[in-house]
């Protein structure tokens, strides 16, 4: 049986005193702390539309398309929920789409019963910009270029269990030109 969301819930603006969102140096807008946050704390829940994995891969191929034509727009603000369910966060009631990838996180996302949090890894300090690492597959790394500025960047939007692969295919790539 499937969830019906009511737009009642659709659209319930998460209330998070911790962060506000602002112009950033990595991409266009970002989240920051508006005020210390401790380690282990639930940041803000990434809410938006709970879409079918079909609906996803069609909302992906139309961001990327108008991301080529006007890389100021964001490729992709859909989360994976579980294995029937995707959230598109592309919706203005949610400021969590603004926080930015990093190489070097200062959060993570965790599934808590059935709802997406952005979670601090470690104390983050007032002022600092709310990141976490997106998570995407090696596969199509070329589409997503990094540019967080961290010491580790590893110039591409990738999760971190796959650095070791992107690396081989980078260095594959160089070798070629």
């Amino acid at each position: 049986m499937e969830m019906i969301q009511t737009l009642k819930e659709i659209m319930k603006k998460p209330s998070s005193s911790y962060i506000r969102v602002r112009n950033s140096r990595i991409h266009n807008k970002g989240v920051f702390a508006k005020k210390e946050i401790p380690k282990n704390t639930k940041v803000i829940e990434y809410i938006g539309r709970k879409i079918t994995k079909s609906e996803s891969d069609k909302i992906y191929d139309k961001n990327l398309e108008n991301h080529k034509k006007d890389s100021r727009n964001g490729i992709v603000y859909i989360f994976e929920l579980n294995k029937k369910y995707d959230i598109d966060g592309d919706v203005s009631w949610n400021p969590a789409k603004y926080i930015n990838h990093s190489c070097n996180p200062n959060c993570e996302t965790e599934i808590i019963d059935d709802k997406i949090w952005i979670v601090s890894k470690r104390k983050i300090k007032k002022g600092e910009e709310i990141t976490y690492n997106y998570g995407y597959h090696v596969d199509n790394y070329e589409e997503h270029p990094c540019k967080c500025g961290s010491e580790n960047c590893v110039g591409y939007i990738v999760e971190e269990e796959q650095w070791p692969k992107l690396k081989r295919l980078v260095n594959k790539k160089r070798k070629k030109n």
